[in-house]
């Protein structure tokens, strides 16, 4: 190969690396209130919600738009179009400005403490749990404890597992008693066979089970861990947490609309 064609290889590789470089960079915003300010990391695995929230904020469709839902040990909601000079007292909803996408759940990200999510319509008119990139919630949420986190667990889990048992070992329970008795051997393989599709169609539920990165942060940090794998969460407070309480905490009205207008601008 000759000096030409290995300096276009050299001047394609400089392309990609630089490429990689520009794709691996992390990509923030601030979000703006009288209350102070939250810079947010937008994550990089969930490319979609990133690409769409960045162009509706260069668009400046959040500016004016309200933090209209405010519940204390939950979440604060806003960015609906809907909230953007609203009258006092008005209702405020998904807003007439709604902006769906696929949902990309990753197992990474989860409801922590300061967790940027986008909401979405109920699954009877939404079966996929698409997202409503529109509109955004930071979770406040509270602390856990370990024993709260197994009930939680069970409360998801034991309801499949009852039905999975009453799928396959319940219609086979008068052969397995007869070869208890009379064939130990074809028993044990039965029970094998049986175990091994409920563990298969459990595994492949929307069964709940907490890592050790969401039990670190749900026993120390706090968060939202009912909402885990129902909506899509594309990023996180890195400054300005306190904030997220603040807000939380001003007094609100009937329809968790705070009384003092909580006015939103992101850069």
């Amino acid at each position: 190969m000759g000096k030409a064609g290995w300096r276009l290889i050299i001047v394609l590789l400089g392309f990609w690396m630089f490429a990689e470089t520009v794709r691996a960079q992390d990509t923030y915003v601030t979000i703006k209130t009288s209350h102070g300010n939250m810079r947010v990391l937008l994550y990089n695995e969930t490319p979609e919600h990133r690409r769409e929230f960045l162009k509706l904020v260069n668009s400046d469709h959040f500016d004016g738009t309200l933090f209209y839902r405010v519940i204390e040990n939950f979440v604060i909601q806003g960015g609906s179009s809907d909230s953007r000079n609203a009258p006092p007292g008005k209702h405020i909803g998904y807003g007439s400005g709604a902006h769906n996408i696929s949902s990309e759940f990753n197992d990474r990200y989860f409801h922590k403490r300061g967790a940027i999510c986008a909401p979405r319509q109920p699954e009877n008119i939404n079966h996929f749990r698409m997202s409503d990139i529109s509109q955004f919630y930071i979770v406040q949420g509270r602390v856990y404890t370990h024993e709260e986190l197994d009930i939680l667990e069970k409360r998801v889990n034991n309801p499949i597992l009852k039905e999975l048992r009453e799928k396959y070992y319940v219609p086979k329970k008068p052969e397995l008693d007869r070869l208890r008795e009379e064939d130990p051997r074809a028993f044990n393989a039965l029970i094998r066979e049986i175990r091994a599709k409920i563990d298969f169609d459990f595994n492949v539920s929307d069964h709940m089970y907490f890592t050790d990165a969401q039990r670190e942060a749900y026993t120390t940090i706090g968060g939202l861990p009912d909402l885990d794998g129902d909506y899509t969460v594309f990023g996180e407070v890195v400054e300005g947490l306190e904030v997220v309480s603040i807000i939380a905490a001003l007094k609100t009205d009937k329809n968790d609309r705070p009384l003092t207008d909580v006015v939103i601008k992101i850069e």
